[in-house]
């Protein structure tokens, strides 16, 4: 990927500038492993230096666990002395912060090796990867996230979450009513913020819906052709929640299980694929007969396995699935049957897409989307049938077969070939080292739980 000419970039800054002269900051973005959005703070004054020579940010940026901490068996911490690479920006991601007091902008940017080659531990750069494999096919994947949160109170209890009040009724919402109109209302200055700071930062985001449980919602995209960007819009859509959220006095949450007992947070995506002349391959009036999509959807099902860790990254990802909630575990596939891993909607012909229903809002977009391309690359070029779909009920015809658990998705990912001919194996050594650091971590730990059975039983 070439960086784009200095031109084009000094006039995206000098425009921007010029309509916003009250802007006296700008955050310069990056996305980590786990999603999480890292970087620096400039003054206004200093764009043009970002734009013509990149700023300076550490590899070990990308060898990050959940806490932030370097994860040294990665390689990419001591053993390189800790060593910088360079950050560019990624065109059209200039916008103003709607939350801030103090008017200031953010920036997207993307890693670069010093001599201008792309760093291949960005995220970004594991998907631009894959998606160059459709290109060099004459093919565009178009694609759009569904993004689940809860709106959660400020303070907790006992270091657990609860539903916030409603600035309207005073009360927790205990309803888990999905689709329910008043509960929209219950929020609605948060949520209508929300919407409209989206609008503002250029992200489509046209919908936000309630979902199954207290103060759950979720915010639909449209769908554009370039899955790189529907990436970005995820990831600053998630800060922009965020922030808007804390703005009214609330805090939100991602956590795939936040609430025993309650439904998880997914992140479900849609893809259809274009051809040269901008059409729909998927396009039919019967979609099992139309061989692109069913030939996508058997490579997107014999990768799925593999694929958890990067769909499901966490140790908390995994408390998600079950039927009761709609999470699917096991490779499956149907029409317009939200009980599968695989639903193909059948609205209208044109409209005949894959959506994507396995991972949870902790995932991180640029790893979930490079996954799934994959698993499509490999069906369209292996011809890869998927067997028959699904009616009805897939939790009473299909046993649990997706790993259950982190430690076995990280062996599914490691052992793959496939995933390993698609995403660089040195990256897949980095991810597996961080996750597998973190699940160290965790399993040494001693839960409340665990006091409270044994402390005195035993």
């Amino acid at each position: 990927m070439s960086v784009p000419p200095r031109a084009v970039q000094l006039n995206e800054a000098n425009a921007f500038l010029k309509e916003h002269p009250e802007v006296l900051y700008v955050d310069l973005l990056i996305a980590d492993m786990n999603g999480v959005v890292r970087g620096k703070r400039i003054e206004r004054t200093s764009l043009h230096k970002v734009y013509e020579k990149g700023i300076n940010l550490p590899a070990s940026l990308f060898a990050l666990d959940i806490n932030g901490s370097t994860v040294e068996s990665t390689g990419l911490g001591l053993d390189i002395g800790d060593a910088d690479r360079i950050c560019y920006p990624i065109p059209d991601t200039l916008s103003n912060e709607p939350w801030q007091k103090r008017p200031t902008a953010q920036l997207l940017m993307t890693m670069h090796e010093i001599e201008g080659e792309p760093f291949f531990a960005d995220p970004r750069e594991v998907l631009r990867q894959v998606v160059s494999k459709f290109t060099d096919m004459g093919l565009t994947i178009c694609a759009a996230f569904e993004l689940e949160f809860y709106l959660i109170d400020q303070e907790n209890v006992n270091g657990r979450p609860q539903p916030p009040r409603s600035p309207i009724s005073g009360k927790r919402p205990q309803s888990t009513q999905v689709y329910l109109i008043d509960d929209l209302d219950e929020y609605a200055d948060c949520l209508q913020d929300i919407l409209e700071g989206a609008k503002e930062q250029g992200i489509p985001a046209d919908a936000i819906v309630k979902e199954s449980a207290p103060a759950q919602f979720e915010v639909n995209l449209h769908h554009v052709p370039d899955p790189l960007k529907a990436c970005d819009y995820a990831v600053l859509l998630k800060r922009l929640i965020k922030n808007i959220a804390y703005d009214h006095e609330m805090d939100t949450t991602f956590m795939a299980k936040p609430y025993p007992g309650q439904a998880g947070n997914g992140l479900h995506v849609h893809i259809s694929v274009l051809d040269k002349d901008g059409n729909n391959i998927f396009t039919s009036e019967d979609p099992e007969q139309n061989a692109a999509l069913r030939h996508a959807v058997g490579g997107v099902l014999e990768t799925l396995p593999a694929s958890m860790a990067f769909l499901c990254p966490n140790v908390n990802s995994y408390r998600r699935f079950g039927a009761q909630f709609y999470v699917p575990n096991a490779p499956s596939w149907g029409l317009d049957n939200r009980t599968v891993a695989l639903r193909v909607p059948t609205g209208s012909p044109d409209a005949v897409r894959i959506e994507h229903r396995v991972a949870g809002a902790d995932a991180n977009p640029y790893l979930m989307m490079a996954a799934v391309l994959a698993g499509v690359h490999h069906g369209l070029t292996n011809k890869i049938e998927p067997g028959e779909p699904i009616e009805g009920n897939s939790y009473e015809q299909l046993e649990q077969s997706l790993p259950n658990n982190l430690r076995d998705a990280l062996r599914e990912l490691d052992d793959s070939e496939i995933l390993n001919k698609y995403i660089d194996p040195k990256y897949i050594d980095i991810f597996v080292a961080c996750k597998e650091s973190e699940l160290e971590e965790f399993e040494h730990s001693i839960s409340d739980l665990e006091y409270n059975w044994y402390l005195h039983t035993v």
